[in-house]
């Protein structure tokens, strides 16, 4: 191997290998914390915690199946005769990690090493199934959620990725998604909704009242979510090229855009700016821009921000209050609206309006969409899009009707009322010393704490609180030492 006086091999970029690096670290900060704030923000109080670990769970489970086979399954050599699906295998020894990026179907090469390639597209797919979880938030039995998430990965999520991103027929056919509309968000969303349909909805108490327990904290999580997209689109020419910048600054046109026009309408239907519908917003115009980021115009942009903006809109304020299925279905969150149907309309009016000189910084071979002539692409988009929701409306709903059999999809009512506690013994805030335990140390049981401070497992024998002493440094108190309310506020 060729090497320059640094030792580094002579295809390596630094500059390509630390945006992509950035880029990746970007969209995984979309997910650990800003998704895992949104989400806890966004549900009931007594939901906050169940919700952001189905984000922490999932990320962690994504990493390990991606590495020991999801990877190639998605991006490596195309399985026997089947152009849908890589062929699995491990990608963790150092000979692998080390090699130049290449994806073998595809024929794209990146001058930076196998290993930031791989991670790049981790976190991407993990992201997709966090998304999906938007859909089952404050019902769904954790133990079903750990199952689910492996086999959806495996089943579902690698069969679009391959078939659009690694040189599968849908890439042959020249389906352009730029950075995800169908592989994550139209993938996503219609997941999301048709699992929804398989667990079961929340109790009714909830889905009449499931008012967010922290908007300030749905806040940060959006614009999280809205700065990591820079990474999202910016990192999909695999390079820190010129069309990377302008993938950049589409997305911000779009979401500005697409935020604003929600608001509009909130106000005009609503009488009222909702801070929540502001986000909903943002995030349908994210959603939108992804497939087109770098191959369509600024003007572009700004009349994409409007659309997705207004149809996701009445998708979910008009058709999503009053067509009996979405009554029936319990998506939490929405996010059959905000990414199925922002997705489509993303992908569809790619097709509309990608350029010839979008599409060739892109390294794409298409001649533009329908404003350079090429109406066909127009079709491709929708080929890609019934493809994409196909496969999902299939795999989702086998997955769960196996897995039915073998565990509850739905928790139980009787942990449904009570939340976090029932499902993990633990929750999100004890404001008012309302039994605060140590599980760190593991107690298991609530003990009242007198004066505050949750300093090990508390008794209290004749008034006075005793502290036992579990390893803590909590200075020279000893084990079954008496301690009034007032030393423990000095420790």
């Amino acid at each position: 191997m060729a090497t320059n006086p640094l030792g580094f091999p002579s295809w390596n970029i630094p500059g390509d290998n630390a945006w992509q690096l950035t880029a990746a670290s970007l969209v995984g900060l979309q997910s650990i914390p800003g998704l895992a704030v949104l989400y806890a923000g966004i549900v009931k109080k007594k939901w906050a915690i169940n919700s952001a670990f189905m984000v922490f769970y999932a990320f962690s489970c994504v990493l390990i199946v991606w590495v020991i086979w999801g990877y190639k399954m998605a991006f490596g050599v195309q399985w026997g005769h089947a152009p849908f699906v890589g062929t699995p295998g491990p990608v963790l020894t150092s000979d692998q990690l080390l090699a130049q990026a290449i994806l073998p179907t595809s024929g794209t090469v990146a001058n930076y090493p196998m290993a930031t390639m791989v991670y790049f597209q981790f976190v991407f797919a993990a992201i997709t199934v966090i998304i999906v979880a938007a859909a089952f938030l404050g019902r769904i039995s954790f133990t079903a959620w750990m199952i689910f998430v492996p086999l959806w990965i495996t089943f579902s999520y690698v069969v679009g990725a391959f078939s659009l991103w690694g040189g599968g027929f849908l890439a042959a056919m020249g389906v352009i998604d730029y950075s995800g509309g169908y592989v994550i968000h139209v993938s996503s969303g219609t997941a999301g909704f048709v699992g929804a349909w398989w667990i079961g909805p929340r109790l009714d108490k909830d889905r009449e009242d499931f008012q967010p327990n922290n908007v300030l904290m749905v806040l940060v999580g959006a614009g999280i979510l809205w700065i990591g997209w820079n990474g999202f689109n910016g990192g999909d020419p695999y390079s820190a090229s010129t069309d990377a910048g302008v993938a950049v600054l589409n997305t911000n046109i779009c979401a500005a855009m697409s935020l604003l026009t929600w608001t509009v309408w909130d106000i005009v239907y609503h009488k009222k700016p909702s801070v929540i519908g502001a986000v909903n917003g943002l995030i349908c115009g994210l959603v939108a821009i992804t497939p087109a980021a770098g191959v369509i115009d600024g003007w572009a942009a700004i009349v994409m921000g409007f659309l997705s903006g207004s149809i996701p809109w009445f998708s979910m304020n008009i058709t999503g209050k009053n067509f009996r299925l979405f009554r029936i279905v319990d998506d939490c969150l929405g996010i059959f609206h905000t990414h199925a149907v922002a997705g489509f309309v993303g992908g569809i009016f790619t097709g509309v309006f990608a350029t010839p000189d979008g599409c060739a910084a892109f390294g794409l071979t298409n001649p533009g969409g329908a404003i350079a002539g090429n109406w066909k692409q127009v079709w491709l988009q929708l080929v890609g899009a019934l493809f994409i929701i196909g496969l999902n409306i299939v795999m989702t709903s086998i997955i769960f009707a196996l897995l039915r059999l073998v565990v509850p999809l739905r928790m139980s009512d009787a942990a449904l009322e009570i939340g976090d506690d029932a499902v993990h013994g633990e929750e999100a805030y004890a404001l008012f010393h309302d039994g605060q335990r140590s599980l760190l140390y593991g107690d298991t049981e609530r003990h009242h704490v007198h004066d505050g401070g949750e300093l090990g497992h508390m008794n209290v024998t004749e008034g006075i609180p005793v502290i036992a002493d579990r390893g803590m440094a909590t200075g020279s108190v000893r084990k079954d030492s008496p301690v009034s309310g007032e030393e423990l506020k000095q420790d």
